[in-house]
């Protein structure tokens, strides 16, 4: 059981954000031009970054809402039986959509664990907030956001903001619109990748964060220590050392664990923060040393 809230109430965490069919196949090496391999394993199962952190927050005892967009197309539904399989409740804005999801085709390199994607993304698809959203939000304890699906993130993100529920960042990479969403964002965990305007190096990138009104921020580097500033200071968390099978997920796991961390909290301040990070950190490492992104869910 995860932390809980006075009464003894589970946490819950409203994700929004992209859901995709992922296709993942484990392989020597990545095939060049013309080339076909024969695939060492490989896994079906719902992906993308909030979909990824929704999952993590349910494996810790929390109870995940997943706002996205899915459709009925079979692929589709098969994504949300995967889901519904997994405690995610899936509240889809695009439920008349008959076309395919997004699916992401994975290579994943035996040897390093390293990962090639290719993905559609939420590319060509608009989503509108729900009627009742501010109910919604209110019956949550922390929103998590991949921006994607931007619209719907800054809409989101404002309520919640007015709610006074705390709002999470994924920041994978830079996306138009991204620093009207920052506007309403109280933590930002970023990627290495994640290069706002006029930012080159991570100090830049977390002075960048905290002059858009984030307060609490940190960059990640893979094995590296994740580089965190807040109120008053900031710090180094180290990231455990773990025989890396599939680095494929791993930031999702990251910030589902973090949001479960944070969300039983009454109050951030600088330990409990890096204390937040440090224990997010642990889960994402543990997800690194298993192929694919569900075997991690039974390990022990």
């Amino acid at each position: 059981m995860g932390p809980v809230r006075g009464g003894g109430r589970r946490v819950t965490g409203l994700f929004v954000g992209l859901c995709t069919l992922d296709v993942i196949q484990l392989v020597d090496r990545v095939p060049g031009p013309d080339e076909k391999l024969t695939a060492r394993d490989q896994v079906a199962a719902a992906g993308g970054p909030a979909t990824g952190a929704a999952v993590a927050f349910g494996r810790l005892g929390g109870l995940p809402r997943l706002l996205t967009g899915l459709g009925s197309h079979p692929l589709a539904l098969g994504v949300r039986a995967d889901l519904d399989a997994l405690g995610v409740r899936v509240l889809d804005l695009a439920a008349e959509r008959v076309d395919p999801p997004a699916v992401s085709s994975i290579l994943v390199t035996a040897s390093t664990g390293e990962r090639a994607v290719a993905s559609t993304n939420a590319t060509g698809h608009r989503l509108r907030a729900p009627a009742g959203l501010e109910e919604l939000v209110e019956s949550c304890d922390i929103a998590e956001f991949d921006g994607h699906h931007m619209e719907l993130a800054v809409d989101v993100a404002h309520v919640a903001r007015s709610a006074g529920r705390p709002t999470l960042l994924d920041a994978g990479s830079w996306k138009k619109g991204t620093e009207r969403l920052l506007a309403s964002t109280d933590i930002a965990v970023c990627s290495a990748d994640f290069r706002p305007p006029g930012a080159g190096t991570t100090a830049e990138t977390l002075e960048f964060l905290r002059d858009h009104g984030v307060t609490w921020a940190a960059v990640t580097g893979g094995g590296a220590p994740i580089v965190w500033a807040g109120p008053g200071g900031g710090g180094l968390v180290d990231v455990p050392e773990t025989r890396v099978v599939d680095t494929l997920g791993a930031g999702d796991v990251l910030h589902g664990a973090l949001a479960h961390h944070l969300s039983g909290l009454d109050r951030i301040d600088g330990p409990a923060f890096a204390e937040a990070l440090a224990r997010a950190a642990a889960v994402a490492s543990r997800a690194c040393a298993s192929f694919g992104t569900r075997a991690w869910l039974t390990a022990d």
